[in-house]
């Protein structure tokens, strides 16, 4: 009998930042449950629901910015949440995005994800 270790929801923020810095959109999104919903926090609104809209969100942004790095400034853990303060950087080369992010963990995946983000100079 095999034992499958669920992920906690520490591990699925710090997997999917991995991730993200590799640029690795198949990794990526394995961290996110088939029905992701990643929403604007300031708005309400989805932006991404479903996994497959993941990948079609992120994947370009992957492939078209060769020097995107998210760097993490702090991080909260308060199960089933994380509250990840970032500063991302090659999106565009004057400025950078101060962004809070907040995953839900459900399983050992991401299920929800909230984002409210700034733009620096």
């Amino acid at each position: 009998m095999t034992t499958q270790l669920i992920r906690t929801p520490e591990q699925c923020a710090q997997e999917q930042l991995d991730a993200y810095n590799a640029r690795d959109i198949e990794r990526f999104a394995s961290v996110y449950a088939n029905d992701i919903q990643c929403i604007d926090l300031a708005t309400g609104t989805v932006f991404c629901n479903g996994r497959q809209a993941l990948i079609e969100r992120y994947g370009p942004m992957f492939a078209e910015h060769p020097d995107l790095h998210c760097r993490l400034v702090r991080r909260i853990v308060c199960p089933p949440f994380v509250f990840d303060e970032e500063d991302v950087t090659g999106i565009n080369p004057d400025s950078s995005i101060h962004a809070v992010a907040t995953y839900e963990c459900k399983n050992g995946m991401i299920s929800r994800a909230w984002f409210v983000r700034e733009n620096t100079a």
